[in-house]
């Protein structure tokens, strides 16, 4: 199943996206794609239902796309996590996964606008293919991590670089800015990935392909990045982890390139979809 949450900012709700590409409405069955919703089940219930029924409500395409999943308890994102991408930041290859944190607050819509923050001047792009959790995960082993993910969907981790490499601190403070979590356009559970270690991402800034990659050039996969954090924390149903980009990212380019107003950020991966943002600068 591909799900989806529509509708205007704040007031987003469930849906799924069939294979005829028609949208339906699910609220009256689920209050929301949320832990709760994960933690009970939802997901088998919601296939029930989707087989079994032949009239459904349907959204229009002209209807605003959400975050496919609702507030998350934390979004933790693996950096480094592609070999050629730790070559291009001239960095060692990381001998466990480099892990951070992106406030929850920066989650937007997949077509929402990109803002840039106060300040900011360094605003970078990344790519990335997100895991969602299924179910509440533990000191879980690898040969078991499978059973603990829900789906996958697309994230752009924005980041600004100034703010996350040039000022004392860990680097939250150059990722989580407003806007800076586009997740979606949809979460496909995993039945619809045939191999999620084999998938190509690409992005375009203004028409211009800087980032073409593949999950095949992880470093940690995705067994081993959920059983990792499962060490460190316990993972909630409806969790993000974002697990990298691959190389491209503006950073990398001599000299290095950042975003600006009126630019335009285009985004897939194989089997999650497109997303895209038009930047804005900041306004008080």
């Amino acid at each position: 199943m591909k799900l989806i949450r529509f509708g205007n900012i704040g007031n987003e709700r469930p849906g799924v996206l069939l294979e005829d590409g028609r949208r339906i409405d699910v609220s009256h069955l689920f209050e929301d794609y949320n832990e709760s919703f994960f933690n009970n089940d939802g997901l088998n219930k919601l296939e029930i239902y989707i087989d079994s029924t032949l009239e459904y409500t349907e959204v229009g395409n002209d209807v605003r796309l959400g975050s496919p999943v609702s507030m998350p308890s934390k979004i933790i994102c693996i950096g480094l996590n592609y070999v050629a991408h730790a070559k291009e930041s001239g960095m060692a290859i990381p001998t466990e996964p480099v892990v951070f944190f992106k406030a929850t607050s920066s989650i937007c819509g997949p077509f929402d606008g990109l803002t840039m923050p106060k300040g900011g001047e360094k605003v970078d792009w990344e790519v990335e293919l997100s895991v969602v959790i299924g179910k509440e995960a533990s000191y879980i082993e690898e040969s078991e991590a499978y059973d603990y993910v829900a789906g996958y969907l697309l994230h752009n981790d924005y980041s600004e670089r100034a703010f996350q490499l040039e000022r004392d601190g860990q680097w939250v403070k150059g990722k989580s800015c407003d806007t800076f979590a586009p997740l979606g356009p949809f979460l496909a559970t995993k039945d619809e990935i045939e191999d999620v270690h084999n998938l190509n991402l690409w992005l375009d800034v203004n028409g211009k392909r800087t980032q073409n990659g593949n999950t095949s050039d992880f470093i940690f996969n995705i067994h081993h990045i959920v059983s990792y954090l499962s060490n460190f924390m316990t993972l909630l149903p409806g969790d993000v982890i974002s697990t990298g980009t691959p190389p491209g990212v503006g950073l990398g380019f001599d000299p290095p390139v950042f975003l600006k107003e009126g630019d335009i950020v285009e985004y897939g991966i194989d089997g999650l979809g497109t997303g895209k943002q038009i930047v804005t600068a900041y306004k008080k």
